[in-house]
């Protein structure tokens, strides 16, 4: 009997490292390969601007690459200022008009255009971009505009808020610049949007729900970012509202789209790396760019702060806004001693000439 015993023992210890070997040879057979894990990319951008006790938003480039229009805010002033893309100098200021604080785009190298109400109703207004001289009146518009974008045969595209419940009110003051909320500029609580062409002759029509309208460099397209359940997706589609395209598809919000120089890529603002469906600015907010194909997407920042409102220059270099705390050395290197440096400044970082693609 003991001999039995013993040889039971001696086969069951001698099959131990055999059934070890099988089952770390299986976890090695199955395990994900280093080239399956998505790793992050490594976050090399650069502080732009930094004033004391200032902020800076929604940097938005000139047509030759030279000037940056950024919505700037001190205190309780805000204000429209140009700013030298090369080193975030300020150059002058455009306009503090309430209406342009969400409106100011460029027409050309030296000219922009906002919404204002100096006239005594709302209208798309342009001035020259040094903030002298005349200003003109291009159109009349009524409702509760926002985000327009002028068309070079004069009509306009713009986001138009409807209220979601019975009211009166047309006054919805709609810029908070200076605060929490100015980072998110896509959702607008009690109100439903939409993106309409007004056209110079005074007719309009609907084209999509939607918000953050973006024109392509040729003119043919325009990019927006539409709600589908509690997730905002990218889209595209011709200015008179054919051929409606999906371009994301995530339980996500993508949001605030803009278009590389070349028309071949779409920078936009996201945060599908960690989302929060539940609250509508929650989650990590970053820099994403996709092909506008609908393939190819990259991410561009990783930071745990909020990045958003992309835009990109002429070489390649992504501009955007960014509340990442400033350290000693960037503080340093900008000669501010004092003062507080907390808020959104302009960050740059330098889009990929290649990169690995994710599924999106």
């Amino acid at each position: 009997m003991k001999r039995i015993i013993g040889l039971i023992l001696c086969i069951s210890a001698a099959s131990q490292p055999a059934a070890a070997n099988s089952l770390l040879d299986w976890l090695n057979e199955h395990r994900p390969s280093q080239a399956q894990q998505q790793t992050q990319p490594a976050d090399s951008a650069q502080l732009l601007t930094l004033e004391p006790r200032q902020t800076e938003m929604y940097p938005r480039l000139s047509p030759n690459g030279r000037f940056l229009m950024t919505l700037s805010s001190k205190g309780k002033q805000a204000w429209i200022s140009r700013r030298y893309s090369e080193n975030g100098d300020p150059a002058n200021p455009v306009s503090d008009d309430d209406r342009a604080l969400d409106s100011a785009g460029w027409l050309d190298d030296g000219h922009v255009y906002y919404l204002s109400e100096r006239a005594g109703g709302l209208g798309l207004w342009e001035k020259i971009s040094d903030g002298e001289a005349m200003q003109r009146r291009i159109q009349s518009l009524r409702g509760m505009i926002t985000q327009p974008l002028l068309l070079p045969d004069q009509s306009i595209i713009a986001v138009r808020l409807k209220s979601a419940r019975r009211s009166n009110n047309n006054d919805h003051r709609i810029s908070k610049a200076g605060t929490k909320e100015s980072f998110n500029n896509w959702s607008f609580p009690g109100f439903q949007t939409e993106i309409v062409r007004f056209n110079s002759d005074g007719s309009e029509k609907v084209l999509s729900a939607g918000v953050n309208p973006a024109l392509s460099p040729d003119g043919k397209w325009i990019a927006f970012s539409m709600a589908t359940g509690r997730s905002m997706h990218l889209f595209r589609m011709h200015p008179d509202g054919s051929e409606l395209i999906q371009l994301t598809d995530s339980r996500s919000e993508d949001v605030q789209p803009a278009w590389s120089r070349d028309g071949q890529w779409l920078l936009f603002t996201s945060n599908r790396s960690k989302p929060d469906l539940r609250h509508a600015d929650g989650g990590q907010w970053d820099i994403w760019r996709i092909g506008t194909n609908g393939r190819n997407l990259t991410q561009l920042t990783s930071d745990s702060a909020r990045d958003g409102a992309p835009s990109m220059g002429l070489d390649g270099k992504v501009y955007f806004h960014s509340d990442r705390k400033i350290s000693k050395e960037q503080r340093a290197r900008h000669q501010l001693n004092s003062g507080s440096v907390s808020g959104f400044h302009i960050w740059t970082i330098s889009a990929p000439v290649e990169s690995q693609s994710t599924t999106n």
